[in-house]
């Protein structure tokens, strides 16, 4: 190749757009991404789909096939409903296709697909979404023998897939074509989009339903941010000036034997936590496989989205604070704020461990900034620690406690007998 071949060659890759990351991935309308690689080694297989791709970034995988055949099945009964009010897949298609750039505009890639290819997607998976919604809300007939609701594996799974980040499509898709395909009875009161996807994923979170209302009407950049948002509490993160004495806090035990007392809190959200005079309430969580794989996905989803806060990477990080060995996990058990439905401690404390691995997080720019100070405040204060200490030796068991009772009555009688011979001796030299 001679020189001005070469030079041609270099100058077409400085004019080359990024595909991976393209430029346009930091605007607030880009919200669905690959998972960092630094997160991906750590915990796999918590952000590959298991069952149904969702969106281009999984679409054709061999393994997601059996579910991508259903999904068909699911918008040929749907489209059978929506045809006598006038609404074919025609009209499904064109309602998306205006779409298409601000589509694209959502995925950190430069999706490969051509413009039919991602409509035709993006239709499939919205619709097999709704769909479901609609079934699992019993507003469209369903089949007691769909294997997708009979066969007891294949639900869990499949709610997990639909709240990982890279299998996402946008909101906006799932609204157009719920405004289409639902709305088009014109029922009194018809549910929000949001309703539904909610009460979809409170068969595995469950939440009263008052406490749900009050999100009906949220918007969301795609389900998994929907589903983040109605757990998001009122309260603002709080910005500090960076300063050297705030830190991480100690784990459970150690505050526990400081004098800091843990106790259930009873809230609407478990990120709703509190700490004053001495006693830390946070909200009872339940651990298992859907509540450690949604944990994982969002905070990946808050390391990549600079547009939103940061609530959930700093509840993991406190969490990861407080449990560091088996006896804080325990301990945390026994104060009913952690039910273990994952495994042993062990593994309860590896995912906590492995959860804010390689996690970018600023204690001097969160929404518990004011609690890590708390805490660490009444951590290094002497006279807490030294009056806990007294506590939990002498007083920590009814044992310890009558121990301590005898020693002190032991040590009253010596010292009365000692006055008393004392008393003796002075009485006999007068």
């Amino acid at each position: 190749m001679d020189k001005q071949a070469w030079i041609a060659l270099v100058e077409g890759k400085i004019d080359r757009s990024p595909k991976m990351l393209h430029r346009s991935a930091g605007k607030e309308s880009c919200c669905i991404f690959r998972v960092p690689q630094s997160l991906v080694e750590v915990n796999e297989k918590a952000y590959q789909p298991h069952i149904v791709s969702m969106g281009p970034y999984h679409h054709g995988k061999q393994h997601l096939e059996m579910i991508q055949q259903h999904k068909w099945r699911y918008l040929s009964s749907l489209l059978d409903r929506t045809r006598s009010h006038g609404v074919g897949f025609k009209d499904l298609f064109e309602a998306i296709e205006p779409l298409e750039k601000i589509i694209r505009e959502c995925y950190s890639e430069i999706i490969e697909f051509d413009s039919r290819q991602l409509i035709e997607m993006m239709v499939l998976d919205g619709c097999f979404v709704i769909e479901l919604f609609c079934m699992v809300a019993n507003l469209v007939p369903s089949d007691d023998d769909d294997p997708i609701f009979s066969m007891a594996w294949i639900f869990p799974f499949l709610t997990r897939d639909l709240l990982r980040l890279e299998n996402q499509i946008p909101y906006f898709v799932l609204e157009t074509l719920f405004e289409l395909t639902i709305l088009y009875s014109r029922r009194a009161n018809p549910p929000t989009l949001a309703k539904l996807a909610l009460h979809f994923f409170n068969y595995l979170v469950q939440r009263d339903v008052t406490t749900l209302q009050q999100y009906y009407s949220l918007p969301g950049k795609h389900l998994l941010g929907l589903f983040r948002e109605s757990f998001i509490p009122p309260s603002q993160e709080t910005t500090r000036e960076s300063s050297p004495f705030l830190q991480l806090i100690p784990s459970a035990k150690k505050l526990h034997l400081a004098g800091i007392e843990f106790k259930p809190r009873r809230t609407n959200s478990f990120l709703d936590i509190k700490f004053s005079n001495g006693v830390l309430e946070i909200p009872p969580l339940t651990i298992d496989d859907f509540t450690t794989s949604v944990l994982l996905n969002i905070v990946a989803f808050e390391q990549s989205y600079r547009h939103c806060t940061k609530h959930i990477t700093t509840y993991a990080t406190l969490m990861g604070c407080l449990i560091n060995t088996p006896g804080d996990a325990g301990f945390l058990s026994d104060q009913k704020i952690i039910e273990n439905y994952f495994g042993t401690d062990e593994e309860v404390i590896r995912f906590f461990n492995n959860v804010g691995k390689d996690v970018a997080f600023d204690i001097n720019r969160n929404y518990l900034t004011e609690l890590f100070q708390g805490v660490n405040e009444h951590y290094r204060n002497n006279w807490h620690v030294r009056w806990a200490s007294f506590k939990h030796t002498y007083f920590d068991t009814p044992w310890s406690f009558m121990s301590a009772l005898a020693a002190l009555v032991l040590l009253l009688l010596t010292m009365i007998q000692s006055f008393i011979a004392v008393y003796a001796i002075l009485l006999s030299h007068r």
